[in-house]
């Protein structure tokens, strides 16, 4: 019987073969993270998708329920979110069908859109979020010191790629 072979292991070995010892290690890394990746959606997806939400538009509600008014700034949500403008305006406009935001003026300045959270966006967040809590986030499958190993790893390549990075997880 022929055992099971990891098959970002045989491409890192055939980067090898082909001359390519310098990237081999980071070829592996990379392509181990997007599986990864992967492997989560389909476990987060698993929660959302009965909830008719994407992580996207969940992450759009959740960032909406932690502000004190529910409410938010297009453009903040976008900087929040680390994402496109555009991004940001097809998941809200998502949201506004699905009767989870409604798209408000600013009294102050009318030029300002701001999304804001309905009663029925603040109940689908938090099922969510319970669902996400449990089924992904408090389990991700690592030990806790495995998580908080790979967070701060994972904060150096961020970092490194230009994102601001404030405190490691082992720190906080």
């Amino acid at each position: 019987m022929a055992r099971d072979r990891d098959p970002i292991h045989e491409a890192r070995g055939q980067w090898i073969r082909h001359g390519w010892d310098d990237a081999a290690d980071g070829m592996a890394m990379v392509t181990s993270i997007v599986r990864v990746q992967q492997l989560l959606m389909e476990r987060i997806d698993a929660v959302l998708r009965p909830l008719e939400l994407t992580f996207a538009r969940y992450e759009v509600l959740r960032l909406l329920s932690f502000a004190q008014s529910g409410a938010m700034p297009m453009t903040r949500l976008g900087s929040l979110l680390q994402v496109h403008p555009t991004s940001v305006t097809s998941a809200v406009e998502r949201l506004v069908k699905q009767g989870y935001v409604e798209r408000l003026r600013r009294d102050d300045d009318r030029r300002v859109i701001l999304a804001s959270l309905t009663d029925a966006g603040r109940d689908v967040v938090d099922r969510a979020t319970l669902g996400l809590n449990t089924q992904v986030f408090e389990q991700p499958g690592l030990p806790t010191a495995g998580v908080l190993q790979l967070t701060d790893l994972l904060g150096e390549l961020r970092e490194a790629a230009g994102d601001h990075v404030t405190a490691s997880a082992t720190s906080q």
